[in-house]
C-alpha cells in the first residue's frame, strides 16, 4: 500500500507546494516508508527531499527548507503505508465473528498492528509481534500501546484466544517493562473464563509490571443475537464481584458498564485518573455529566422549543442528569429516548453499534423540533450508519430534524444551539 494522500491542511506546506488528493509520497530525502512513524521521523528536519508521484503519473522531486517539527500538512489514507497487519487469533469474544454479512467492509477488518496501537490507541494482543518490531519499538522509543491482555494463564489465555502464541503474554509485558515501553492493558470480562480467581490472577501479573503499566481497563464481553457459540453475559452479581476486586488496584478501572449492571452510581472523576481508556467506555458517562456541568446555560428561550437525545441505552442515566437540568430553561422541553438494538439484540447497548433503522424505530412517534444523534453512530467523516444508510434515509423515512453533534462525549455543540434561541 503506498503512501496515498487524501487531502492537505489548508494554509499548509503542502497546500503551497499544491500536492493534492489522489498524489502519492513515494520518499523523504530518499528513504521509502512504510507507515506514519517513519513519516513523521523523516519529516522534522529544517531541509529535506521528497519525491511525488502526482496523479498523473508524473513524479516530481521538491527540496524544501521549513522549522524543524514543522508538519507538511499532508493527511494520508492509511497511518500504514505497507499491509495492515491482520489478527492471527480467533477468540471465543470477538466482535467481528459475531457479525451478519452486508455491513460496511471496515467492520470486518481484524487488525492485530503494534504501529495503530501506537498512532490511533487500537488493541493489539502481541501474538503476531516479532523481535524485528521489537528492535524498531525499542530503538525509537515507541509508546504507550494499548494491549489487550484479558488473562495472564497462559493456558487459559490460549484457550481464550485459540492462538499457541497467546500463552506468551507476560514473557512480552516483562519485555516492555524491561525496555521502558510505557502500555495500557485491556480485559474483556467472560463469566466462567476469566473473571472471579482468575482476574485476580491477572491484576496481581499486571501489577508486578511497575511503572511500566500505566492502567488496566476492565469491560463487559459483548454478544449480539449472531454469535453461534454461547458465552454468558455480564450479569448484576458479576458486575458487582468485578467491582470490588478492581477496588483493590490503583490503577485499574471498570467501564461504565459495569456501574450500570450493578446498580451503582456513576463515581466521580477521580475514579478514573486521567480517562486513559476513554474509547473503551471507561469514564465516557462521567465526562459526559462533568463537561455538560462547565457549560453556560441559556435561562430561557425566545419561544418554545423541544429536543430528543437520541442515545444508546448505555448512557440514558447520564442523559437524564442532563435532561433533568435543561428542562429548567424557561421555554425549552427536553427528553430521553434511548435507542434499542433490535438489530444486534438486547445485550449491544453502545451507540456506536446503533443501525439506522433501529434510530427510525426509536424516534418514528417522537415530537421534538430536534432530535440529536451522537456522530458516533455514523461511519467517521461521514453520514453513514452502519448499515450503509445514510442521515437522508432516516430523515426521509421519520419526517425529522436531525442535529448531530460531532462530539459523543460532550453537548457543547447542543448548548450553543440551544443559544441560537436565547432571550
Amino acid at each position: 500500500m503506498p503512501a496515498v494522500i487524501s487531502g492537505v491542511v489548508k494554509g499548509s506546506i503542502a497546500e503551497e507546494l499544491e500536492i493534492c488528493e489522489g498524489d502519492i509520497l513515494l520518499s523523504i530525502d530518499g528513504e521509502t516508508m512504510q507507515d506514519m512513524i517513519d513519516y513523521n521521523f523523516l519529516s522534522k528536519n529544517e531541509l529535506i527531499t521528497i519525491e511525488i508521484q502526482k496523479k498523473n503519473g508524473e513524479i516530481e522531486e521538491i527540496e524544501l527548507e521549513k522549522d524543524f517539527d514543522e508538519d507538511l500538512g499532508i493527511i494520508f489514507e492509511s497511518a500504514v503505508f505497507d499491509r495492515v497487519r491482520p489478527c492471527l487469533n480467533n477468540c471465543i469474544f470477538c466482535f467481528v465473528a459475531q457479525q451478519p454479512e452486508g455491513l460496511r467492509d471496515t467492520l470486518y477488518v481484524k487488525d492485530d498492528d503494534y504501529r495503530l496501537s501506537y498512532l490511533q490507541g487500537t488493541y493489539i494482543t502481541t501474538t503476531n509481534l516479532t523481535d524485528k518490531d521489537k528492535e524498531r519499538i525499542s530503538r525509537l522509543r515507541l509508546g504507550p500501546f494499548y494491549i489487550s491482555v484479558h488473562t495472564t494463564n497462559p493456558d487459559l489465555r490460549v484457550k481464550m484466544l485459540r492462538n499457541p502464541n497467546a500463552g506468551r503474554i507476560m514473557e512480552n509485558l516483562r519485555w516492555f517493562k524491561e525496555n521502558e515501553i510505557p502500555f495500557h492493558a485491556q480485559i474483556v470480562l467472560c463469566p466462567g473464563y476469566n473473571d472471579g480467581d482468575e482476574l485476580v490472577r491477572t491484576l496481581n501479573d499486571l501489577n508486578e509490571l511497575g511503572d511500566t503499566l500505566l492502567s488496566v481497563a476492565i469491560v463487559p464481553v459483548g454478544i449480539t443475537q449472531f454469535r453461534e457459540q454461547k458465552l454468558q453475559t455480564v450479569d448484576c452479581k458479576i458486575a458487582e464481584e468485578t467491582l470490588n476486586i478492581a477496588s483493590n488496584y490503583k490503577k485499574v478501572c471498570c467501564s461504565d458498564e459495569f456501574f450500570l449492571l450493578a446498580g451503582k452510581d456513576i463515581p466521580g472523576a477521580e475514579y478514573y485518573g486521567s480517562f486513559s481508556q476513554l474509547d473503551d467506555g471507561v469514564g465516557s458517562l462521567r465526562t459526559l455529566m462533568d463537561d455538560f456541568d462547565t457549560l453556560s446555560i441559556p435561562k430561557a428561550l425566545k419561544k418554545e422549543l423541544s429536543i430528543c437525545f437520541a442515545c444508546s441505552t448505555a448512557s440514558k442515566s447520564a442523559f437524564d442528569y442532563i435532561m433533568q437540568k435543561l428542562n429548567k430553561v424557561e421555554n425549552l422541553t427536553c427528553i430521553v429516548n434511548p435507542v434499542k438494538s433490535t438489530y444486534w439484540g438486547e445485550n449491544i447497548t453502545v451507540a456506536g453499534l446503533i443501525t439506522s433503522d433501529d434510530l427510525i424505530e426509536a424516534i418514528k412517534d417522537i415530537e421534538a423540533d430536534y432530535i440529536i444523534v451522537p456522530a458516533i453512530m455514523l461511519k467517521p467523516y461521514s453520514d453513514i450508519f452502519l448499515d450503509g444508510n445514510n442521515l437522508e434515509y432516516v430523515t426521509r423515512k421519520t419526517g425529522k430534524n436531525l442535529f448531530v453533534v460531532n462530539n459523543n462525549y460532550s453537548i457543547a455543540e447542543v448548548i450553543d444551539l440551544l443559544n441560537r434561541y436565547a432571550v
